[in-house]
């Protein structure tokens, strides 16, 4: 069974760069197949790992309501579906990518969650790790998109705004029974290190990584070029890169 790592945090935070320098240090490591799934409907984490015609869930499930004749006679419509998301998987060097996608039709949004669910259940068996590149806010979690869950990383800025949300998503988790092996707090674009208020023991957190701010990222995402370009020695990007030899499992 894989490791699922599960991204959260409040828009704004750079949860999806976090999210990007996580899958591309963990493919580089080559120590098992990587899944990167992007569950926000924005699909940002494709532009950042440089995929631009990523298919998407929301594609699949719009072309099988707009051409019902697509599905097999001897064939469900769920089970299409989900044959059809397993075969579209965008490979690329060194992890597989999965875009949940925004859908076109009305009232289908919490179908595609179904249908993302149920995939994952069934990748995890077929993936070392999985990580998971979340909307923005707390209804994800909400509805347990993500509850199959090894580790979670929760990602603020250094603002209070920023740090009273990803207190609420941790106390989220627990009301909503949702238990990681372990918790991790990324604080990103600072200078310093900076007072977290006692989260790391009111939220049982593992440990709290402090990430500098890199202004390279926000020309690379200004021109559409993918953080793999970020250069090596890239402060942020080795902040990330030591980060991920503490999250990722030891077995």
């Amino acid at each position: 069974m894989g490791d699922v790592i599960v991204i959260g945090g409040k828009g704004g935070t750079g949860k999806t760069t976090i999210s990007a320098l996580l899958v591309l240090g963990l493919a580089k490591k080559a120590q098992g197949a990587v899944l990167a799934v992007d569950a926000d409907p924005n699909s940002n984490l494709c532009d950042a790992l440089g995929l631009k015609d990523a298919g998407t869930i929301a594609d699949i499930v719009d072309e099988v309501a707009r051409k019902p004749e697509v599905v097999p006679q001897n064939m469900g419509k769920d089970a299409f579906i989900e044959y059809k998301i397993h075969s579209d998987i965008t490979e690329s060097e060194g992890f597989d990518l999965l875009v949940m996608g925004r859908p076109e039709g009305p009232g289908c949004y919490c179908y595609i969650n179904n249908v993302l669910r149920s995939c994952m259940a069934k990748l995890i068996a077929d993936y070392r790790y999985i990580i998971i590149d979340n909307e923005a806010g707390l209804e994800h979690f909400s509805r347990k998109t993500t509850r199959a869950c090894s580790e979670l990383i929760v990602v603020s800025d250094a603002t209070q705004v920023g740090l009273r949300s990803a207190r609420r998503i941790f106390e989220l988790v627990d009301e909503l029974g949702i238990s990681p092996k372990r918790r991790f707090l990324f604080v990103n674009k600072v200078e310093r290190q900076k007072d977290t208020g006692g989260m790391e023991k009111d939220c049982k957190i593992d440990k709290v990584f402090f990430i500098p701010y890199d202004p390279v990222v926000t020309e690379l995402s200004a021109k559409g070029v993918s953080l793999s370009c970020l250069p090596q020695d890239s402060a942020m990007r080795q902040a990330v890169v030591k980060a991920g030899e503490v999250i990722w499992p030891k077995n």
